[in-house]
């Protein structure tokens, strides 16, 4: 089974080299390796070049943000499923041949989410992060989470979905998750780590973790992705009822990720706002 992963890169210099060594060292004979850099001004241009051939395709056009980018990427992607791992997240070994595995044991599947870890910018391990049960009622609901890094999914559900919203600024993952899940596509969860999600302070996750602009956007961006799949503002009774209904499946679902989470949600704040003043 063809695997084909791409990775966005935009003035990452310091994670790079790692995250695209995680990619080339897994164990999986079929792997088509894509990486797309828009204009980087640091070494990043250089750090692609070092790998020579063993990156599949280099795609360096102009784009007007990571979701036009993975668009890019996946437009010259020939595998059967498809990946994408940022910059500065990375790929555990043997996560690739698991991924391969589950598809070629679950013909009927067409999302194969597993779970990880997030970690610092130091690479220092802050949680464990699972992926849960998804759904188009749960995730719009706040009740259902996939680690993007250890998400896959057949070429043709990506297709059927329309690729990204490439006007998504702060969650373009979510909203493929959700426009799969509306065009009917399947999900399975793996009981396996998969990947490393690094979360900081100037990252994405890390500013809407922390509040502020990016928090606002990413709430009018969830806002947004309700109604358009509900017609619907996400508030009043009916909404907050069915908020807290979901959130009793995740958590009953998982108990453990309920207790881990619970424990480490200020210790992922502390670790951001420690890194801060540092």
């Amino acid at each position: 089974m063809k695997i084909s992963l791409v990775t966005i890169s935009y003035n990452q210099d310091r994670f790079l080299e790692q995250a695209i060594q995680s990619v080339l060292d897994q164990d999986h004979s079929d792997l088509e390796y894509i990486v797309v850099d828009p204009g980087s001004t640091d070494r990043s241009r250089d750090i692609i070049e070092s790998f020579g051939d063993r990156i599949g395709s280099v795609i360096l056009s102009p784009d007007n943000g990571p979701a036009q980018g993975l668009n890019h990427g996946f437009a010259h992607a020939s595998g059967q499923v498809f990946g994408f791992l940022n910059a500065d997240d990375l790929l555990l070994p043997g996560a690739i041949k698991d991924i391969a595995m589950a598809f070629q044991q679950n013909r009927g599947i067409d999302v194969v989410a597993g779970h990880g870890w997030i970690i610092d910018e130091f690479g220092n391990t802050v949680r464990k992060k699972h992926s849960q049960r998804f759904n188009a009622w749960r995730y719009l609901h706040r009740g259902a989470y996939l680690l993007q890094q250890a998400t896959f999914f057949r070429a043709d559900a990506f297709r059927k979905a329309g690729g990204f919203n490439e006007s998504n600024r702060t969650c373009w993952d979510g909203e493929l998750w959700l426009d799969m899940a509306l065009a009917g596509c399947r999900f399975h969860i793996l009981d396996r780590d998969l990947a490393c999600f690094r979360v900081y302070q100037t990252s994405l996750s890390g500013q809407i973790v922390d509040g502020g602009e990016p928090q606002r956007l990413y709430e009018w961006d969830r806002n947004r992705m309700f109604r358009m799949a509900t017609g619907r503002d996400p508030r009043g009774v009916h909404y907050r009822l069915s908020w807290f209904a979901a959130q009793l499946l995740k958590w009953s679902s998982n108990p453990a990720s309920f207790a881990t989470s619970i424990r480490s949600i200020a210790a992922t704040k502390q670790a951001l706002r420690s890194a801060g003043a540092q």
